[in-house]
């Protein structure tokens, strides 16, 4: 309809021709509506529109303008890096492992605590790290003395060991640690290994290296005897690191996590050790750890301080 009127009552099912201006009040009448040309209905809609994509177009290039003097500015300085990243998640973490890894050049030094590696883990390991033996890269691995006992990791080993690989043990590590180029490591934020942290500040990183390298001292290559104390008073020297951890009130998975053994044999080695100073008993067994002297020389030894 283009010309005419009509009764506002017969276009209460269709608001739709108001709203969009298609119908107008008739001067003459209320009750009645007068018909607009579509044309004329869809210009007085897109007006304010465009007035407004307009002023908003005129302001972007004034914004422009005016960030223009400070962008030149940052051109000529070097990108700003996240000094601490968090990574959620496995294959975040993987992903940030494998760049990194991929961008390396020079060395790479890794603490990999625990006992032997399951199959998987390894055949990862393999995939990102014989790229890095091919160009190379001189890799240098702390593992806990208990991967000596590992058949599928000491079989990645003989592969790696091909290239510039030095690997040596430890009875105790810290967390697990990677360091690549001596910009970039990656630590632990969760025990269960789904939360890391990439650190790119460049005094973390040195101070990570600093500690890497206090424990590379005390490691044992790996193709060398591990200098074992002998037992004192029937107590080896794993049974003696056992004590202590004991005395500290750690649990039994507690101790065998951070020595890198099963629970089972954690435990057997704590019932040779109960059995060795005479107890009968878990509470027992600590009040007579403490009563031996067995950890007096530990207290004694040269550096040794309370504090942290």
């Amino acid at each position: 309809m283009s010309t005419g009127r009509i009764a506002r009552a017969e276009i209460e099912d269709a608001p739709c021709l108001l709203e969009f201006a298609l119908l107008h009040p008739d001067p003459d009448d209320e009750k009645w509506l007068r018909p607009v040309p579509p044309a004329v209905a869809l210009a007085q809609r897109l007006h304010p529109l465009e007035r407004e994509i307009l002023d908003r177009r005129r302001f972007s290039i004034e914004l422009t303008e005016s960030f223009e003097p400070f962008m030149a500015l940052s051109a000529l300085a070097p990108a700003p890096t996240h000094a601490i990243t968090v990574l959620e998640g496995a294959d975040r973490i993987n992903a940030a492992l494998n760049l990194a890894t991929a961008e390396c050049r020079h060395e790479v030094l890794t603490v990999q605590p625990g006992g032997g590696r399951s199959e998987q883990i390894l055949k990862q390991a393999l995939e990102r790290d014989r790229p890095l033996m091919e160009r190379g890269v001189s890799m240098r691995t702390l593992y806990q003395h208990t991967v000596r006992h590992s058949l599928g990791t000491m079989a990645y080993v003989d592969v790696m060991s091909r290239g510039k690989v030095e690997i040596r043990t430890l009875e105790e590590l810290i967390g697990r640690l990677i360091i690549c180029d001596a910009t970039v490591a990656f630590v632990p934020a969760q025990d269960d290994q789904q939360v890391a942290l990439e650190l790119r500040h460049p005094g973390l990183v040195k101070y990570l290296i600093k500690v890497f390298e206090h424990l590379w001292r005390r490691a044992t290559p790996l193709r060398e005897e591990v200098p074992y104390e002998p037992a004192r008073d029937g107590i080896t020297g794993v049974q003696h690191s056992i004590a202590k951890l004991l005395v500290e009130g750690h649990v039994d998975e507690a101790i065998a996590r951070r020595l890198g053994m099963n629970v089972r044999t954690c435990r057997a080695h704590i019932a040779k050790l109960a059995q060795a100073l005479g107890s009968g008993s878990r509470a027992q067994l600590g009040y007579l750890i403490a009563q031996s002297g067995l950890l007096e020389q530990d207290m004694a030894a040269p550096g040794h301080t309370d504090r942290p």
